[in-house]
């Protein structure tokens, strides 16, 4: 069996966000950013009032770069990859090998996220995150970074998608005997986890599996079948012919004393009714003794009377 590794497998659990829950994260993170912002520029205001012109732009300037630019950053680093909005929405900002961001990727995003979030009013980041296929702005391009999600909703209990109904004749002569055990395991599961993936990585890896499973059994899968549905099919044929053998064996045997009586069968259209048993027979008498007439007659004490 192929490794199933793909320049996909950043997200092999998880679900790239889109443009909608990252919008609402991001804007939660500004509201308390320029909240806390203000509040400090009131109080510096205050504290550095006595001062010229000069020196209190200069002091409104550090603190905007500290505040909207410096506070994203380390939390984004200390955090790894979560912040206010992110942890709400439930996302997540990874690097695109699936690990942790460390500072330099949140520095990068920092910076380019004031401008294209801050000083664009967030046109740059909606247009490249509409044009991107995984919804990544300018920031995660450079920054080699993916935001995903992390709260999905699973069903409590991981069940195989079902095989197409009139898949299942095509698949009776499969050869599944020299399917090894380890690709079963890799097809169960995908199936139990292809609607946790993302929908390309999803669809690469049932087509690896696919490929593979047709390599095993020397068959092609039918045409115009999406791999899918084919893997489901292959794996419930699998499961009726071990359910045959188990079972098959004992459910053609008849029951024994103990079991319930069977009723008649039914005449067969065309045909004579059996016919009634036979009502049985009455005993045959004793046959009469051999003994001499008046054998049986004797008197007190073993006399026997001349005839």
């Amino acid at each position: 069996m192929s490794e199933l590794v793909t320049g996909d497998a950043v997200v092999l659990g998880l679900r790239p966000a889109r443009l909608p829950s990252r919008a609402l994260a991001v804007a939660l993170d500004l509201v308390v950013l320029w909240a806390v912002y203000l509040l400090l520029s009131v109080a510096l205001m205050t504290a550095v009032g006595a001062l010229d012109v000069a020196a209190v732009a200069a002091v409104q300037v550090g603190l905007l770069v500290l505040v909207l630019m410096g506070v994203p950053v380390a939390v984004e680093t200390l955090s790894h990859g979560r912040s206010l909005g992110k942890v709400v929405c439930g996302l997540r900002v990874v690097r695109v090998d699936g690990g942790p961001v460390r500072f330099r990727h949140a520095l990068v995003r920092g910076l380019l996220g004031f401008v294209e979030i801050q000083l664009t009013l967030g046109t740059v980041a909606c247009v490249a995150s509409l044009v991107s296929a995984r919804g990544r702005r300018l920031g995660d391009v450079f920054a080699g970074t993916l935001v995903v999600r992390e709260r999905i909703p699973v069903a409590r209990t991981a069940a195989v998608p079902p095989a197409p109904p009139w898949l299942a004749g095509q698949l009776g002569g499969l050869d599944l005997s020299r399917v090894p055990d380890g690709l079963w395991l890799a097809v169960r599961q995908f199936l139990t986890r292809v609607g946790q993936l993302d929908p390309q990585v999803g669809e690469s890896m049932g087509r690896r599996l696919a490929e593979d499973v047709a390599a095993a059994t020397g068959t092609p899968p039918p045409p115009g079948v999406p791999a899918v549905g084919y893997l489901s099919g292959v794996l419930a044929e699998r499961q009726a012919r071990e359910a045959r053998r188990a079972f098959g064996g004992a459910a053609a045997q008849a029951p024994g004393p103990s079991g319930p009586p069977q009723p008649p069968a039914a005449p067969v259209s065309g045909q004579a009714p059996p016919a009634a048993p036979a009502p049985p027979t009455a005993p045959a008498p004793p046959a009469p003794s051999a003994e001499p007439h008046g054998a049986g007659r004797r008197g007190p004490g073993g006399f026997v009377p001349p005839s």
